[in-house]
């Protein structure tokens, strides 16, 4: 119970951070876990549900705000899913894999570090064109590692100048939500075949934790947070992933 709690009170301070530019911090709950040592099997059914649960409130919260770009989204999100379920069935060597995402990673931190965001502008004609391929490249690298995407997301939509930063902050968790369920849903189901979707229910605390900190997350990027800040803060997020996945290649 005292690791329960621990947990819960690490995973609140998660969602309230990555919920702040639009992410759901399912790549650190993993870390969590792992570190908690739970078991394996059922590590991605919960950092998944937790993902679930933060940006589906942040999806309200934008909503509400009518801060996310429905028409310019939907078509991300329709490549997306159906690529996430493919890549989730695909395997390639894991340390090559986690060296080149980590440097990709990297790459897209130091970049939105560096530069200063744009004003939001309406995006190009090719722009517009290249979004479904765009869905289907981020989904299809999302099913491989098993988070919801956003994280890869939302620096490209940045670097593109795709929109203004509360937007791609919408725009990122409302990505994350749809991948995410798709996701969840094909956990699962492997886990009723290999009967341990029972042990799922002993980590319900992390679910209102997340939720709680997911909320407050969310509103302080959408009110008390300049597109600067936001910026500065989704670069050190994405850093801090990058970081972790390096060292995890080199000492792997």
């Amino acid at each position: 119970m005292t690791i329960l709690a621990g947990l819960a009170g690490a995973f609140a301070l998660t969602a309230l951070a990555y919920a702040m530019v639009g992410f759901g911090g399912g790549s650190t709950y993993t870390a969590l876990l792992v570190l908690a040592d739970t078991d394996f099997r059922i590590l991605p059914a919960i950092s998944l549900a937790c993902n679930v649960t933060v940006v589906s409130g942040s999806v309200v919260q934008y909503a509400r705000a009518r801060l996310i770009p429905w028409r310019r989204l939907w078509p991300l999100i329709a490549c997306s899913v159906p690529a996430a379920w493919l890549g989730g069935m695909l395997e390639i060597p894991e340390r090559l894999f986690v060296t080149l995402l980590g440097m990709a990673l990297l790459a897209s931190a130091i970049a939105l570090a560096v530069r200063k965001p744009a004003p939001a502008s309406r995006p190009p004609r090719l722009m517009r064109g290249l979004t479904p391929a765009l869905g289907g490249g981020i989904g299809l690298l999302a099913g491989l590692v098993g988070i919801g995407g956003g994280i890869f997301l939302a620096p490209l939509l940045h670097l593109l100048r795709w929109d203004g930063a509360k937007a791609i902050a919408a725009s990122a968790a409302t990505f994350i939500l749809a991948n995410s369920l798709a996701g969840l849903a094909g956990q699962a189901q492997r886990l009723v075949a290999t009967g341990t979707l029972a042990d799922l229910t002993a980590y319900w605390p992390l679910l209102p934790a997340v939720l709680i900190g997911g909320q407050v997350g969310a509103w302080i990027g959408r009110t008390r947070t300049s597109d600067t800040w936001l910026v500065r803060l989704t670069a050190a997020l994405v850093f801090a992933v990058a970081a972790r996945l390096l060292w995890r290649a080199i000492t792997g």
